[in-house]
């Protein structure tokens, strides 16, 4: 069985759409459940489950779901994300647990309950959605930049470990995504300049999607998206003063492409 975290939106539904089509066992999960049930129905081959995937608690009943039906889980794919843009002077003091807690807590907890359980049976995949955020500090976006900088460490540090029990860990970065966060952000066009200073071509889901499924046949450590962004993200976030260089001219771009798509 495949499980995907995020399910009702962006990624994870583009991905959970696609598995679907394909024939795959699946369960899907998402912290709105009305939501999730109003974009797929049950059957055999698909189950909904709704909780908070922060909360241990919501975990060990997953467990508990694959237990009383006897089903294994072959891949885990950590969808669930969020994000509000917002300066260090600005944002709220509980935004800090709400990116910690979803984009970093969840998918680490998600990882370590189903990890020992894949561990115990030999095999298994799972694939954690981090971001090129998570490569190259992003200004603005501070804390969704460390939510995703935590879970792509984690998933990295975790891999040698889990390795030797038969279970890959593979930690995607993509770019911009047509998603509803994208959208989100073009509501902060000051902080979230840098995020619209790639290529004028957003990636969109399906991008992901593919690039999801041939890492599902061939699993790889780290996959960015594009490959090219993040080169240049690996370089920003090795030597940040070199990468300040070239910020008003991202900043330029960014605000450009924020007029553009407003």
């Amino acid at each position: 069985m495949i499980l995907i975290t995020g399910a009702a939106s962006g990624i994870g539904k583009a991905l959970a759409e696609r598995l679907i089509n394909n024939g795959n066992q699946l369960l899907l999960i998402d912290l709105d459940g009305v939501k999730l049930r109003s974009i797929f129905e049950e059957s055999d081959v698909v189950s909904l489950l709704s909780g908070d995937v922060s909360k241990k608690e919501f975990w060990k009943s997953v467990m508990e779901y694959l237990k009383l039906r006897s089903i294994q889980a072959s891949c885990l794919i950590n969808s669930a994300g969020v994000i509000r843009p917002g300066f260090l002077l600005d944002y709220n003091i509980d935004d800090i647990d709400y990116h910690l807690d979803i984009n970093a807590k969840g998918s680490i907890l998600g990882t370590t309950i189903l990890g020992r359980m894949m561990a115990n049976q030999g095999f298994g995949h799972i694939i954690n959605i981090s971001s090129l955020a998570g490569l190259a500090p992003v200004s603005g976006l501070s804390l969704y930049s460390a939510s995703k900088f935590a879970i792509r460490g984690f998933s990295l540090a975790i891999a040698p470990e889990l390795k030797k029990s038969g279970v890959d860990i593979s930690v995607v970065c993509p770019d911009l995504v047509k998603t509803p966060m994208l959208d989100l952000q073009l509501d902060f066009p000051e902080e979230a300049v840098l995020t619209f200073s790639g290529p004028e071509k957003i990636l969109s889901p399906d991008d992901i999607v593919q690039a999801i499924l041939k890492l599902m046949r061939k699993p790889k450590r780290l996959v960015c998206i594009p490959e090219s962004r993040g080169l240049l993200a690996k370089i920003a976030g090795t030597w940040p003063s070199l990468a300040e260089i070239f910020r008003a001219s991202l900043e330029k771009k960014g605000k450009k492409t924020i007029q553009r798509l407003r």
